[in-house]
């Protein structure tokens, strides 16, 4: 009996084939469109959230060195440091692995430039910090194309974020 049924199951199509339980070379081509279609959409989605987060750490980054900065001249001489070495920050990276710039505008001493908005007056009075951003390259006018994804602090403080948005 356990053979009769054993049999009704392996049975054969009327035009002498068994069904294959396997999949065709269309199936696999459709699931290959499917997936590509995901990965065409998702890619773009995840690389704008993952720049999103970078930014985000970069300004972060900015804010514990500015308070840093600000705890260092009030126990010390009430001078901004010259680099940022004399905070113990000089090995820092932003998320793209670039040093963070900074520029003690007072003595002139430290790395970067004195940035600029578009009327090429300068963000600061006191000093540059930013980041370079996703490019590693910048330029002292915010306006220039290599600026444009920069992290920076400006207005001495009040705005921390990307120079386009300034």
């Amino acid at each position: 009996m356990w053979s009769a049924s054993r049999e009704r199951r392996a049975s054969t199509h009327a035009n002498g084939r068994r069904p294959s339980i396997g999949i065709t070379v269309i199936e696999v081509v459709m699931l290959a469109a499917i997936l590509g279609m995901l990965a065409a959409v998702g890619f773009p989605v995840y690389n704008h959230y993952r720049d999103r987060a970078r930014n985000a750490r970069a300004a972060a980054d900015i804010v514990v060195i500015q308070f840093d900065l600000r705890l260092y001249t009030s126990v010390g001489s009430g001078q901004f440091p010259d680099t940022l070495e004399t905070l113990g920050r000089g090995t820092i990276r932003d998320p793209w692995g670039n040093p963070y710039q900074y520029l003690n505008i007072s003595s002139g001493h430290g790395h970067g430039e004195v940035r600029k908005d578009r009327f090429l007056v300068p963000l600061n009075s006191d000093y540059d910090l930013y980041s370079m951003g996703r490019d590693g390259e910048s330029k002292p006018p915010l306006t220039a194309k290599q600026s444009r994804d920069d992290i920076i602090r400006a207005g001495n403080g009040a705005f921390i974020g990307l120079a386009a948005d300034f």
